[in-house]
């Protein structure tokens, strides 16, 4: 779950670790980690942007939202 950057390692408390909250986020941290594009000028600060991902994530979201009212 955890990846060490360059020659930085972190630690991450194992109370943490075990923490559903915690591992949600870092779930989706992973998943658009992907997504992430440095600027080649800031690439040593980490800032940069997240490229689109589309149209079909909004579109899922807005259906499971419709159903959930009809279902009310």
């Amino acid at each position: 779950m955890w990846q060490a950057v360059g020659t930085m390692a972190a630690e991450i408390d194992p109370k943490l670790l075990a923490n559903p909250l915690f591992q949600r986020v870092m779930q989706d941290a992973l998943k658009m980690q992907d997504r992430y594009s440095a600027e080649p000028v800031y690439a040593r600060t980490g800032k940069g942007y997240l490229e689109r991902e589309g149209v079909a994530p909004l579109q899922r979201v807005k259906d499971a939202a419709k159903r959930y009212r009809e279902s009310k």
